[in-house]
């Protein structure tokens, strides 16, 4: 049995029940949820150079993924079969939206469902054999973003938002390298013409563009 102990602790002043799984893994469930700033970012108490500014729920809302994210996987990583992985998350965060765009077939990505019209990623496979999958979260970093957001925290928290500051962070390479296009071709911030492949690469990482991102990254 993995559970070892409970207990409650405080951290960044706030209160937290403490689930001992094993050395490798444990979770903090916070009894607040994280709240956004007057920015709209996404503020994490404990991990505070991660900011985000869309939710798991507004992610899926606005379209991503061609719709394939949470289909039925086999996990090279632990061996396993997995579906309706979705569903471990509050009802709240689906509602209103269509099953097709939670768990196609990833033969049938559907790049009409994503926000910004157009197919961007790779596949599973590809994701594990670049060793970017651990046992924590097979499905990837979405995965991971919903169950952190909800809460949870593991031994992968510092790997994973160190690839979002990497991606998506002020000096991410996607962030940085749509600011230089929109600045070169004298566009708008907002417009969505200017490389829809980068911002939607951009919703999967929980983060779309602002003005007052890109005024500061100018």
């Amino acid at each position: 049995m993995l559970l070892v102990s409970i207990a409650t602790k405080s951290l960044c002043n706030a209160t937290a029940i403490v689930i001992f799984f094993s050395p490798a893994c444990f979770e903090y469930f916070y009894i607040a949820m994280p709240k956004k700033n007057s920015r709209g970012e996404i503020v994490f108490s404990d991990y505070q150079e991660f900011r985000p500014n869309r939710t798991p729920r507004e992610m899926f809302c606005a379209g991503i993924m061609g719709g394939t994210y949470w289909r039925p996987i086999y996990s090279a990583i632990t061996k396993r079969t997995y579906r309706n992985q979705h569903k471990k998350f509050p009802k709240s965060w689906w509602a209103g939206i269509p099953d097709n765009w939670l768990t196609l077939e990833y033969k049938d990505y559907d790049k009409s469902i994503n926000k910004y019209g157009v197919k961007v990623g790779t596949t599973l496979e590809y994701w594990e054999k670049q060793h970017w999958i651990t046992h924590f979260d097979p499905y990837g970093w979405i995965q991971w973003y919903c169950a952190f957001y909800k809460g949870r925290r593991c031994d992968d928290d510092e790997r994973q938002i160190k690839r979002w500051l990497g991606v998506a962070g002020p000096n991410g390479r996607f962030r940085k390298n749509l600011i230089r296009q929109i600045y070169k071709k004298n566009k708008s911030w907002n417009d969505y013409s200017i490389s829809p492949k980068i911002r939607q690469t951009l919703l999967h990482w929980g983060y779309e563009l602002t003005k007052k991102d890109y005024n500061a990254g100018i």
